[in-house]
């Protein structure tokens, strides 16, 4: 019987049983040699000593420093942690045909739900007309609806065309949207053949009734839907920010909000936890969320089917087919998901 292949597991800041069901825990230590596989961080001096000998590591973020030349015999590092790990060296990663992957996609059906219910919240003043119950000052029939309005046949707008997008897509099937996608990492014919329309970012900003901000952070895209995009929503526009604050002018989209411009549904935020004086948390038209769109029990245990899966395919000499993998073109171009706490500002 042959010796089963090596693999470095060190998922912390993640838990085993947060991300691996018993079924899948299962699988995995029948697949290979698993060394450490425990929630604390994996020891440097232990890491180090599994290193020459591992097929593949499954870690969260890259801690390790510049030691990949010691890793004769890696093939592939899986991030656990909702991206590429941007402090790996991945030039060498491409250079020895070390695989690097991400479980981003695992998120995708957890975010899109989310992101339909606080658009529905929204147009909707679920949460206005319940607030308004708990203060004794609720309204009835008619005279509760005088600034609502339904999703049914809205044009319906994506700030970025990734899985979350397009999870999102089929669950808005039903309401007759016309969807519309901006994405300038993707070919208008790539989006044309998933079924929407692509168009410019102005297009999307003026005549769409709902806007989900869906983008990754990236180099480029830093506050890049600032003030002066922001002002062509329409009135009462739904956004609905999903990626990250990242790629808005926080600021800005609080000013209109205040306002009574446009109405914001948004899990993320500039600082988290996000400070009590915040203005945003005083406006009538803001359903806020404390980034619990993407840590629910079943849907974190994707993260371990599909790791799981692609894990077999490695030690089998086979491509992963489930999580992707970091393309040369855009190694450089992400940029790091930081979110400041308010003693680090």
């Amino acid at each position: 019987m042959s010796e089963k292949q090596k693999v470095i597991l060190d998922p912390h800041f993640r838990r085993m049983d947060e991300i691996f069901s018993p079924r899948d825990r299962d699988r995995l230590y029948s697949l290979a040699d698993i060394v450490w596989g425990r929630d604390e961080p994996m020891p440097l001096d232990q890491f180090m000593e599994a290193l020459p000998d591992a097929d593949v590591i499954i870690c969260a973020e890259w801690r390790y420093g510049d030691v990949l030349p010691l890793a004769k015999k890696l093939r592939a590092i899986i991030s656990v942690a909702g991206a590429f790990p941007l402090t790996l060296d991945h030039a060498y990663c491409f250079a020895h045909h070390i695989r690097v992957l991400s479980i981003a996609p695992t998120f995708a059906r957890q975010v899109a739900e989310m992101s339909l219910g606080m658009a529905i919240a929204a147009c909707r003043e679920i949460t206005i007309g319940d607030r308004a119950f708990r203060n004794h000052t609720e309204q009835y029939l008619h005279a509760g609806n005088t600034s609502t309005f339904m999703m049914y046949g809205r044009p319906a707008g994506f700030i970025g065309y990734g899985s979350i997008a397009r999870e999102l897509q089929k669950l808005l099937a039903p309401f007759s949207m016309p969807v519309m996608a901006y994405d300038p990492w993707l070919t208008d014919g790539f989006i044309r053949s998933q079924g929407a329309r692509p168009v410019s970012l102005d297009e999307l900003l003026t005549t769409a009734q709902f806007v989900f901000v869906l983008a990754a952070p990236t180099v480029e895209n830093r506050a890049f839907l600032d003030r002066p995009h922001l002002e062509r929503l329409q009135q009462d526009a739904v956004v609905v920010l999903m990626s990250r604050a990242h790629v808005v002018d926080f600021d800005a989209l609080t000013d209109l909000v205040l306002a009574e411009r446009i109405r914001l549904a948004t899990d993320v935020l500039p600082t988290e936890p996000l400070p009590a004086d915040h203005p945003i948390r005083h406006a009538k038209h803001a359903i806020l969320s404390a980034h619990r769109a993407g840590s629910v029990r079943e849907g974190l245990h994707e993260i371990g089917d599909m790791v799981t899966d692609d894990l077999e395919a490695i030690l089998r000499g086979l491509p992963p087919q489930r999580l992707p993998t970091l393309q040369p073109e855009l190694s450089t171009r992400y940029a790091p998901i930081v979110v400041p706490k308010p003693d680090e500002e």
